[in-house]
C-alpha cells in the first residue's frame, strides 16, 4: 500500500498539480486501502478538520496578514535605511545590510517570502550598481531571508508547534540563537566576497543622518517588541501577539505613515485570506496522510530499516537533519513538517531529546532546504520577483549553504546555541 500511495503522488506532482492534490488524494487511496471502500471516508473528513482545530493555528494567518500590510507600507523601507546608516559604509557594509535587514524583518514577518519582496526588490539595484555580482545578491538575498525561518515570529515553528505539542513560545526564543549566528557568518563571508572582489565602500553616513535614521524606524521596530517583549513578558500568548502584530501594522501604514488606505487593506486581506486557505488545506491534508502512515505503521517500517532505534541522540538529530533537508529541497516547507515529524516523534521520546531542540534542528533544516536547488521553494519566489533565471538564481548559492549546514552541524554538537536563551526566559 505504502509504495501504490507514494507512486500515485509523485506521479501527480510530476504532472503539475500543487501539492494539497497529491497529499489528500494520497490520503484518500490510503483510507480506500484500509477500510475496503468508502465506508469509513468521514474518518478522513474528522481527521483533516483535526488538523486545523488547534487555535494556535490562529496565529498563522495574522502573521501572514501583518507581514502584507508591512511589504504594501513604508516599515521594510525605514528597517533598511536603520541598517544601512550604521554599517553601509564597512567593506561589505552593503551586503552586510541587507543580510541584517532580512533579518530584521524576518523578526517583523515571519515570512520567507514577504522578506524577499520587501527586502530584496529594493536593496538588489542598489547592490548591483554598487558592483556586486547579480548571483551574489540573488543568493544573498534569498538565504537571508530563509533567517525569517528561526527569528521569531515563525510561521514554521508555529506548524511545528501544533503538530508536535510543543510550546511555541519556548521554540520562538530558542530560534534567536541560531539567527543570529547565521547573519553573523553571512557578515563575514559578504566582507570576504568585498575585499576579494574589491567592491566599493558606501560613503559613510553622518550622526545626525544616523539619528533620523534611527528616529524613522522606532515604530516598525515596536513589532519585535511586541512578540518578543509582549510573549517573555507574559502579557500575550503567541496567538495573541499575532493579533496585537496586526493591529500595530494597521495602524503604522493606515494612520501614521499614510501609506496604506482602506482599500488596499482590503485587497491586502483578500490576497492573505487566498495564502490561508491554501495553507490551511496544506495542514488539513497533511494531517489526514500523516494519519494514513502512522495507522498503516509505515514509519516503524522505515526507521526500522535504517536502524535509527540503535542510535544515539545525535545520531537521531542527523538523520532528522538529513530527512527535512532533502525533504524540502522538493516539497513545500509545511508539507515535510507535516508529514516527517509525526514519524519521528516517537523516536525523539525515545532517546530523550528535548522537542524545543528538536523544532530548531528542523526549522534550521526548512530553511536551508527552502532555499536549495532543485525545488526550494524560495528560489522560485526570487524567480518570479526579481525576473531572474532558474540558473542565475542558484548560481551564488553554495557558500551560503555551506554556511547553513556548518551551523546546523554546530546545533547538533552544541545544542546550547538555542537552549541557552530558552533555559534562560524559562528559567529550566
Amino acid at each position: 500500500m505504502a509504495l501504490t500511495i507514494f507512486s500515485i503522488m509523485i506521479v501527480l506532482l510530476l504532472l503539475g498539480f500543487p501539492m494539497m492534490i497529491p497529499l489528500i488524494v494520497g490520503a484518500f487511496v490510503g483510507f480506500y486501502s484500509m477500510f475496503g471502500g468508502m465506508g469509513q471516508m468521514e474518518t478522513m473528513v474528522q481527521q483533516m478538520m483535526a488538523g486545523i482545530r488547534p487555535a494556535s493555528l490562529i496565529a498563522v494567518p495574522m502573521f501572514i496578514f501583518a507581514a502584507d500590510i508591512m511589504t504594501r507600507g513604508h516599515s521594510a523601507e525605514r528597517l533598511i535605511d536603520l541598517v544601512m546608516a550604521f554599517v553601509g559604509h564597512l567593506k561589505g557594509g552593503l551586503a552586510v545590510s541587507t543580510a541584517a535587514a532580512c533579518t530584521m524583518f524576518g523578526a517583523v514577518s515571519g515570512s520567507t517570502q514577504a522578506t524577499v519582496v520587501a527586502i530584496g526588490s529594493p536593496l538588489r539595484p542598489r547592490m548591483l550598481k554598487a558592483g556586486y555580482k547579480d548571483s551574489f545578491v540573488l543568493a544573498l538575498i534569498v538565504n537571508s531571508s530563509d533567517i525569517a525561518f528561526l527569528i521569531p515570529p515563525s510561521i514554521g515553528m508555529i506548524i511545528y508547534g501544533v503538530v508536535s505539542n510543543t510550546s511555541i513560545s519556548e521554540l520562538f526564543i530558542a530560534g534567536v540563537g541560531p539567527g543570529l549566528l547565521i547573519l553573523f557568518l553571512f557578515s563575514i563571508y559578504a566582507w570576504i566576497y568585498a575585499v576579494r572582489n574589491n567592491v566599493p565602500t558606501e560613503p559613510k553616513t553622518s550622526w545626525p543622518e544616523r539619528f533620523a535614521a534611527a528616529r524613522k524606524a522606532v515604530w516598525p521596530l515596536g513589532f519585535p517588541v511586541i512578540i518578543v517583549g509582549g510573549i517573555y513578558g507574559g502579557i500575550f500568548s503567541p496567538t495573541e501577539a499575532a493579533a496585537a502584530c496586526v493591529l500595530y501594522a494597521l495602524f503604522l501604514e493606515t494612520i501614521l505613515f499614510r501609506t496604506l488606505n482602506w482599500r488596499d487593506v482590503y485587497d491586502t486581506a483578500k490576497s492573505t485570506g487566498l495564502i490561508t486557505a491554501v495553507v490551511f488545506i496544506l495542514v488539513g491534508a497533511g494531517a489526514a496522510f500523516s494519519w494514513v502512515i502512522s495507522f498503516a505503521q509505515i514509519p516503524q517500517a522505515i526507521l526500522g530499516g535504517i536502524g535509527i532505534d540503535q542510535m544515539g541522540q545525535i545520531g537521531v538529530l542527523f538523520v532528522i537533519s538529513i530527512a527535512f533537508f532533502i525533504g524540502c529541497m522538493f516539497v513545500d516547507p509545511i508539507v515535510v513538517i507535516l508529514v516527517l515529524v509525526p514519524i519521528f516523534a516517537p523516536v525523539v521520546q525515545a532517546v530523550g531529546l528535548d522537542p524545543v531542540l528538536v523544532g530548531t534542528v528542523i526549522t534550521l533544516q526548512v530553511a536551508i532546504g527552502s532555499a536549495t536547488p532543485p525545488f526550494g521553494c524560495d528560489i522560485f519566489t526570487a524567480i518570479a520577483v526579481f525576473k531572474r533565471p532558474y540558473m542565475d538564481v542558484i548560481r551564488g548559492t553554495p557558500p551560503f549553504i555551506i554556511i547553513l549546514l556548518s551551523v546546523s552541524v554546530a546545533l547538533i554538537f552544541f545544542p546550547q546555541i538555542a537552549l541557552f536563551l530558552r533555559d534562560l526566559a524559562f528559567a529550566k
